[in-house]
């Protein structure tokens, strides 16, 4: 599904109405009605109710009109406040304007903030306030009358529904631009917008509809629209079973170099997950000292010992038996639990280098990408497939920006990035995002806030090289691997709740997880 700017959206409108001859007025009708049939059979509107619409002079407020006409006509007490007079609504919104008049519905102009203190009592008088007063196309803060209004929806303690977006949000930016109603409940038309997915607008959304105006689907398939949101239905061919006549062979051998003196659990749980995700063989290369305990923590992982330096990390020395052992292999994972040592920061450079031209899937994780950051000239020459898996920390080191700027610009630097340096980036954390060098994003919805512990990024690291191997398209094997690591925590915390969530829970759980998907969402395993 794709998420769009207010221009986006904007240039889908122009189409439908010059181009293929849908007409505004049937839009706003069936915007309408959509927001209309929520109302009733989310909210169990019905007759003898009362639902106030308050509405702006534009577009949106004509949606809001429409809704109010069709509540009225079903029997719903629907005042309409109009925010601005009758004279200032013009085009499709004036034609609604006019309909709802001729049948009866209530509209009261609010002129002033005199007016609207005589009206606004009406708010703590309903159970649902329908918030139709701004659109997407706002791009400058709230002020006077409409900040007024605005606070005064909040406070009124009664149910709030958003038509497309609340007011006082911007559809193109996920920061505050000032006052904005906080709803219940929204519904979108036609396709989400930024301010819906991302903090701190996300918090004033409440739940989110996505409803169907009639806009042509292939509308949506225009160049240009790279920012999509990932959905479970697009997964299930991925997570189906297996042929029956395949072997370990099929499935890929996995080469992980992680662990140091310390942080064997890095290392076991990248191999683990990946042996989880349905790898056919895995070989955790680590220090020679530290394999003891990773060969301990699942017997169905194979080791191999590396030369190592007096803290117990992997030694430059160590290279050219790690070459000889990612001959024949499928992917190739690197990082977790390495440490940034300077003789492992040279071993880590060196097989960089030498793998430059290497064909298959190479993800790089946690001090893999932190040695990076120490010779960021190098992230012009990485493997064609590799994967990059920072959290905004380390890909602060990665870009020298400052965290909070990337979160702030992540939308834009995350694929410009991929796009520069010809990589598949994955950028951890709330709606994590997974970037390919084409230029499409796509926004994870999986995951909570349990997951923020030590280890989890292992987790993924494994999830990812392994799917990797198995799924030829490396944008896809990314979102599945994103997608299903959340869902394994999501299921988690379900049973366990969110503070005792570990790492180690993402791999009990994933098998549920897989099961989750590949039945297109019926979870028929509440036991385990």
């Amino acid at each position: 599904m794709k998420i769009l700017t207010a221009a986006q959206m904007r240039e889908i409108d122009r189409i439908a109405i010059e181009d293929i001859g849908i007409s505004g007025p049937v839009l706003m009708e069936n915007a309408g009605l959509q927001v209309t049939a929520v109302l009733r059979n989310e909210l169990g509107v019905e007759p003898g109710m009362r639902v106030v619409v308050v509405a702006g002079k534009g577009n949106n407020g004509g949606d809001g009109l429409v809704v109010a006409r069709h509540l009225h006509n079903q029997g719903v007490d629907c005042p309409v406040l109009l925010v601005g007079s009758l004279d200032e609504v013009r085009g499709d919104a004036a034609l609604n304007l006019k309909i709802a008049l001729k049948t009866g519905v209530r509209v009261v102009e609010i002129m002033d903030e005199a007016a609207w203190k005589r009206s606004r009592k009406i708010l703590s008088e309903t159970p649902i306030i329908v918030d139709a007063l701004f659109g997407t196309g706002l791009s400058s803060p709230l002020q006077g009358l409409y900040e007024r209004v605005v606070n005064d929806i909040n406070d009124s303690g009664a149910l709030v529904v958003s038509v497309d977006i609340p007011s006082g949000l911007s559809s193109d930016t996920f920061e505050l631009i000032g006052p904005c109603v906080r709803a219940d409940l929204t519904v979108t038309l036609g396709a989400p917008k930024v301010a819906h997915f991302f903090p701190p607008a996300e918090e004033y959304v409440g739940e989110l509809v996505v409803a169907d105006i009639s806009l042509p689907r292939f509308l949506f398939e225009r160049p240009g629209l790279n920012l999509e949101l990932v959905e479970l239905e697009s997964l299930v061919p991925y997570f189906q079973p297996r042929r029956r006549d395949t072997h370990k062979g099929t499935y890929g051998h996995l080469l992980v170099i992680a662990g140091s003196r310390g942080k064997t659990g890095a290392a076991a749980m990248a191999g683990r997950a990946a042996l989880k995700m349905g790898a056919g063989l895995v070989t955790v290369a680590t220090a020679s000292s530290c394999l003891p305990l990773v060969a301990r923590s699942s017997p169905e992982l194979m080791t191999e010992p590396l030369a190592e330096t007096e803290s117990g990390t992997i030694a430059a020395e160590a290279l050219d038996r790690v070459l000889e052992l990612i001959q024949g292999k499928d992917a190739l994972l690197i990082g977790p639990g390495l440490s940034t040592h300077p003789s492992t920061s040279a071993f880590v450079l060196k097989l960089l280098e030498k793998i430059k031209n290497f064909k298959k899937p190479v993800v790089i994780d946690a001090d893999g990408l932190n040695i990076i950051s120490s010779r960021p000239e190098r992230l012009s020459s990485l493997p064609e497939k590799t994967i990059l898996t920072p959290h905004p920390g380390e890909f602060s080191r990665l870009t020298g920006l400052g965290t909070p700027e990337i979160l702030q610009r992540r939308l834009e630097i995350v694929p410009e990035f991929a796009r520069r340096h010809k990589v598949h980036l994955v950028l951890k954390g709330y709606r994590t995002l997974v970037a390919s060098p084409a230029g499409r994003v796509m926004v994870n919805p999986t995951g909570n806030p349990g997951m923020a512990s030590g280890g989890t990024g292992d987790v993924l690291s494994g999830l990812l090289a392994s799917e990797a191997m198995q799924v030829g398209d490396i944008l896809q094997a990314a979102v599945n691997a994103v997608f299903v690591h959340g869902l394994s925590g999501d299921l988690a915390a379900e049973k366990i709740g969110e503070r005792s969530l570990t790492a180690t829970d993402l791999i009990r759980f994933l098998p549920r997880a897989i099961r989750f998907i590949a039945s297109g969402g019926e979870d028929e395993s509440e036991n385990n």
